[in-house]
């Protein structure tokens, strides 16, 4: 049984049992004057079976299958997203690609889409850019993008209630996920620094971390998670101390405990060891080999 939905000023936190560990994740309700707008679609969204009438507009933080899977419950409302994750939003298969799995791999995750996710194909979604000011009528929604875990990757400003909505810069232990094709460790980093900059009443997540109503907790909080960063290089330079392929790193993982068995865990390895060897490389603290990697 989930626990009860959390007030947070015009800003309705959809409580799960999970408390938003994936695939759960946090879906937001946000109420003005003269529309209700509905952050991320998630799973917990297809259980509740779409909300009743209460939305207005649904907006997508970004284009995961975690996001998704109460989208069909909406064919006909206005969905918004921003440009680089509209084909995703649009197709599970252009999902998919952008995981940059195998094809013995996408097979599996296939199947989850359509019947974990219940992820189908959408025609029509519009779009927003950084900065953009949605009007709720009373409330406004501004949109911060943040780039880096996806391309298209979003935050959301809610005012004047002053709720940061942090999508999955999500602040848990697990650290920062920048495994897809489109992901970009540096612009990860980049996002994170922006959002020290922003000051606000409430600070909220995607998953399992929830609501800190404290700056100071907030920002301890963005610390450890970017260190997270910081213990994966200093893994890899370990592991590079005698020469490795990429191969060898994916095998040992960075991101990933031994037992984690999910279809997308190898891709997402493969894409977070690269990033991590091509920022080493440029520091010039590790030096490709033949076949392979070593750290100088």
């Amino acid at each position: 049984m989930r626990g009860p939905d959390v007030q947070y000023g015009g800003v309705t936190l959809l409580a799960s049992p999970e408390g938003g560990r994936y695939p759960s994740g946090n879906s937001l309700l946000i109420s003005g004057t003269n529309r209700t707008v509905l952050v991320d679609a998630s799973i917990e969204v297809h259980r509740r079976g779409g909300l009743s009438d209460a939305v207005d507009l649904v907006v997508i933080s970004h284009a995961h299958e975690d996001h998704l899977a109460g989208l069909h419950l909406f064919p006909d409302l206005p969905v918004l997203a921003h440009p680089a994750e509209v084909g995703t939003v649009r197709s599970p298969e252009v999902l998919l690609a952008g995981f940059g799995m195998r094809s013995s791999e996408a097979g599996g995750f296939r199947e989850q889409l359509r019947d974990t996710f219940h992820f189908s194909e959408r025609q029509h979604v519009g779009t927003f850019e950084d900065g953009d000011v949605v009007d709720l009528g009373g409330r406004t929604l501004t949109v911060l993008h943040l780039p880096g875990h996806t391309a298209g990757h979003c935050g959301f400003l809610v005012e004047p209630d002053g709720f940061l909505f942090l999508g999955d810069i999500d602040l848990t232990s697990f650290g920062p996920y920048y495994g897809d094709l489109s992901s970009s460790l540096d612009d990860f980093l980049t996002s994170i620094g922006r959002l020290r900059d922003v000051d606000a009443r409430w600070y909220g997540t995607s998953h399992q971390v929830g609501v800190l109503d404290d700056r100071q907790a907030f920002l301890d909080a963005l610390d450890r998670f970017t260190a997270v960063v910081d213990r994966r290089d200093e893994t890899l330079l370990r592991l590079l101390r005698q020469p490795r392929t990429l191969a060898d790193v994916v095998a040992h993982r960075l991101v990933y405990r031994p037992h984690v068995r999910l279809p997308f865990v190898e891709a997402v390895e493969r894409r977070t060891a690269s990033l991590h060897l091509e920022r080493l490389e440029r520091h010039g603290l590790v030096v490709p080999t033949d076949g392979g990697y070593l750290a100088v």
